[in-house]
């Protein structure tokens, strides 16, 4: 009887390392029957702060620096967050700036598209609000058909769809949709209207040609020097006869004299 039981128990216990050997083994096959998934990561990832120059032949144009920039190995596209654009002129002063949520470019900076709460100045102190702008280097041109808003430097506040816009930020419009709040609206057209005429009125008399004063064929008649003292009239013989002291003008009364 107790031989049987060791036997019951060996077999028991060898049974049980079998299933845990086939069961461990079927494991195995599984893991080594998975495929390894790629994970796509960025060639080049920079989560510190990044600058980007952009010159226009030896002059500085733009400057872009960023707290995050990714580029993937597939794309000519650099993805960056947030935007903080500088403007530059030709002298190397900085003009205008632009700021945005998010932004995207390509490495040969032919174009940056800058989306999510964009904001600029203009170097007129003009400041313009958008979802997105688009500055395309050919065209040198900066463009949007989303709504904007801008408020210029006169303190007049202009909402429309779509805007476009020099690279500098200089010379500016809103396609349509235009509506608008204007300050000091009637004094300003009073300014503008005074300055138009000032200017036709200069065009005008620009235009008269002066004439010209020839010594030769100067008459004496054709200057007068009037005298009160020595005022005169010409006779119908056209003989030039004082005019007497005591004798009225024609078509005047004469003085009367008081008697002493």
């Amino acid at each position: 009887m107790e031989l049987s039981r060791t036997r019951r128990v060996c077999i028991f216990g060898l049974l049980l390392w079998l299933s845990f050997f086939v069961l461990s083994a079927c494991e195995k096959i599984e893991e080594e029957e998975k495929e390894w998934e790629e994970v796509e990561r960025p060639q080049m990832l920079f989560t510190d702060t990044t600058l980007l120059d952009s010159y226009d032949k030896d002059a500085l144009s733009w400057k872009l620096k960023t707290a995050y920039l990714e580029r993937w190995a597939d794309k000519e596209v650099v993805y960056v967050r947030p935007v903080l654009v500088d403007i530059y002129d030709s002298l190397g002063e900085r003009v205008a700036f632009l700021r945005a949520d998010s932004g995207r470019l390509d490495m040969k900076f032919t174009y940056v598209y800058a989306y999510g709460r964009v904001y600029a100045i203009t170097p007129k102190g003009a400041s313009v609000r958008a979802d997105s702008l688009l500055w395309n280097k050919k065209t040198n041109l900066v463009k949007t058909d989303s709504y904007v808003r801008v408020v210029s430097e006169d303190g007049d506040v202009l909402q429309g769809k779509g805007f476009e816009s020099d690279a500098k930020m200089d010379n500016w419009k809103i396609i349509s949709d235009v509506t608008g709040i204007f300050q000091d609206a009637a004094t300003r057209i009073k300014e503008e209207d005074k300055q138009q005429a000032a200017e036709i009125e200069k065009k005008d008399s620009s235009k008269v040609e002066p004439v010209k004063a020839d010594s030769a064929s100067t008459d004496s008649a054709n200057v007068k020097l009037v005298k009160l003292d020595s005022l005169k009239t010409k006779s119908a013989a056209g003989v030039a006869k004082p005019v007497p002291k005591n004798r009225a003008m024609p078509g005047n009364r004469p003085l009367a004299r008081k008697r002493p």
